[in-house]
């Protein structure tokens, strides 16, 4: 493959690891309160239930009246004059009432969710951390406890022990236990076996430490759900329980205020108006803020977060934050830059791309300052080691970055339109029939819940306008022309019923299947043995020549580069590092890290021999 007059090999310097810091400078990291008064719903559920909360631990200062004495000769007045809602049968001021009960319903239902979520969560970590014996005695009293009656309990501990609240209101956060510790158990069972929880026992971390720490991150999102509807709940049983008169009726509370509102619903219907106002507002305050919270401890960032920089920081602001990633004090002014013009007949160009991820002070930099170019027909390779921002670049092209992701500059230009200029709505109709996706791991990227067919047939459907027969010829047309010997049976057939290298060719097929100018080929041979690598490579580089698409390979493995790629880009923390020709930068590799990777290869090594040669440069001393 000559490379073409005129054309430089670009080559760029290596930074240090530490020195990709993020581009754009904000704040420190907000408070917890802060944070939620940034968020309308939360902030409003807050400002409510402390409302609700400061006037009843206020009420015996600023209630108008006794909540216990009242006068008989001014029983069921309507609001006004020196009752501000009015009183009740006997009497008493029902606001002052209404203020004295609050105290009653809501610290009950606090009582309860603090037993429960003690109990449940304390059990739920334990069980799913440690399992074996303790999981098992744990799950059994569990169970015993979800099948009793909760309602039936209760009055059958009131009358044992009498109509406090307060004990019945500790009885049913026992009751109300196993529904947070089956929650708790099931999530950390699914996070014990992460890498990063083996990593914090291999540092020496104890069980209790790695349990509040680091598994118990991933179960505060539901628990917080959980809480905000037991709490709802608790309310709810409570208040039901004292409306049905089993309550000790000297004692004020709301549910206590309901039943006396039922007795004289037709003479003072206003009396069921304000306690049932009063659980209302609380019980829809409590569910907003559990929404609220779980989202502001999640750091969900807002879709104005997520916005491209070109919308927002176009022209100059987006040429900013790329210098702002550079590294400072390291750069070499004498190397050549990587950026390069944009190539008039390229289907894909990428200019000063740079992704970022929230640290405390600021964003740091995954991918920097990256640019390149894809023309019909033509197969790029994205080469580098794990972590060095292919992937992160991939996804950037896919408009697939995660939630936390910002770019933070430069431009992704398709067919001489820049994406960042289009809407979000806009960029996914290229996905498919403009820009389609090879993903690595063929298995976890099948619903295992629907037919190979239906998942091949039903993306035609909707972007090509096929009707049911057309799709399904359609897909019976790639399941064959990718090599299954059985199309007829693929097409009716589950993941689960097909091997590894047949369901990554079913993914090839899905990806040509609406024909897309640019094919993005995420490592699409990791999951695959040797022999069936061979063949997808062969499958891809033929698909790729019959429609003349651009593709843009990514990839750790040198072979797949030589075997299929016209031009690689080398990448190494988040940089290109080199681009070039495949033959010339196979032959004479001018960065050092590119000759790192390629001393790095088997392939005519004597056996028991260093891979490497000595380090080529202070850069690569670890």
């Amino acid at each position: 493959m000559a490379q073409p007059e005129g054309e430089a090999v670009m080559t760029a310097p290596l930074p240090p690891p530490g020195d990709l810091a993020g581009g754009l400078p904000t704040p420190r990291r907000q408070r917890l309160t802060g944070k939620l008064l940034r968020s309308p719903m939360a902030a409003t559920s807050l400002a409510i239930l402390l409302l609700l909360t400061l006037a009843t631990l206020l009420a015996p200062w600023i209630a108008p009246f006794d909540a216990h004495t009242g006068d008989i000769t001014r029983a069921l007045q309507g609001p006004g004059g020196e009752h501000l809602l009015g009183t009740d049968s006997a009497g008493r001021d029902v606001l002052s009432r209404l203020l004295y009960g609050g105290r009653t319903t809501l610290g009950g239902a606090v009582l309860a969710l603090l037993v429960a979520v003690g109990l449940g969560v304390t059990t739920g970590l334990i069980s799913g951390y440690t399992g074996k014996k303790f999981d098992l005695g744990a799950e059994w009293v569990n169970n015993l406890l979800m099948a009793l009656p909760n309602v039936m309990v209760l009055l059958a501990v009131r009358a044992a022990f009498g109509s406090g609240v307060w004990l019945s209101m500790a009885v049913l956060g026992v009751l109300l236990a196993p529904g947070f510790h089956r929650l708790s158990r099931n999530i950390v069972m699914g996070v014990r076996n992460e890498l990063y929880v083996d990593a914090a026992r291999v540092s020496g971390l104890s069980d209790l430490r790695i349990m509040t720490r680091h598994v118990l991150n991933a179960v505060r999102a539901p628990l917080i759900i959980h809480a905000a509807l037991t709490a709802v709940a608790a309310i709810g049983i409570q208040a039901g329980l004292e409306f049905i008169g089993l309550a000790d009726t000297s004692v004020p509370a709301w549910g206590t205020m309901l039943n006396e509102a039922l007795v004289n619903l037709y003479i003072a219907p206003l009396l069921m108006l304000w306690p049932g106002i009063a659980l209302g507002l609380v019980n829809v305050a409590l569910i907003l803020f559990g929404n609220g919270l779980r989202d502001v401890l999640e750091d969900r960032p807002s879709r104005g977060r997520r916005k491209r920089a070109g919308a927002g920081r176009a022209g100059d602001r987006g040429q900013d934050a790329a210098q702002a990633a550079e590294p400072r004090g390291t750069k070499d002014t004498t190397a050549a830059p990587v950026a390069h013009a944009e190539r008039p007949d390229a289907v894909l160009s990428v200019r000063g791309l740079t992704i970022g991820y929230p640290v405390p002070d600021g964003h740091k930099a995954v991918v920097d300052d990256v640019s390149f170019d894809v023309r019909a027909g033509e197969v790029l390779g994205l080469v580098g080691e794990s972590g060095s921002g292919k992937t992160q670049t991939a996804w950037a092209l896919l408009d697939l970055l995660p939630r936390d992701a910002t770019v933070l500059g430069g431009s992704i230009t398709y067919q001489g339109e820049r994406l960042e200029a289009r809407s979000a709505k806009e960029r996914r109709r290229l996905l498919g029939t403009g820009i389609a996706y090879v993903p690595q791991e063929p298995m976890s990227n099948l619903d295992p819940s629907f037919t190979v067919g239906s998942q091949l047939a039903d993306p035609m459907r909707r972007r090509l306008g096929l009707d049911r027969a057309a799709a399904r010829a359609r897909a019976l047309e790639l399941l064959d022309r990718v090599g299954i010997a059985d199309p007829e049976r693929t097409y009716r057939s589950y993941p689960h019923q097909i091997s590894g290298g047949m369901a990554q060719r079913v993914l090839i097929a899905g990806a040509v299947s609406c024909d897309p100018k640019v094919l993005v080929a995420d490592e699409p041979t990791t999951a695959l043995d040797v022999t069936v690598q061979a063949e997808v490579l062969d499958l891809l580089r033929d698909l790729q020549r019959e429609r003349g698409m651009a593709m843009v390979m990514v990839t750790h493995n040198l072979g797949v580069v030589a075997d299929i790629c016209d031009r690689v880009a080398v990448m190494r923390l988040g940089r290109i590092v080199e681009q070039n020709e495949v033959d010339p930068l196979f032959e004479s590799p001018r960065h050092p890290y590119t000759r790192m990777m390629l001393d790095s290869v088997l392939e005519g090594k004597p056996p028991r021999t260093p891979l490497l040669k000595e380090p080529v440069g202070k850069e690569f001393a670890r």
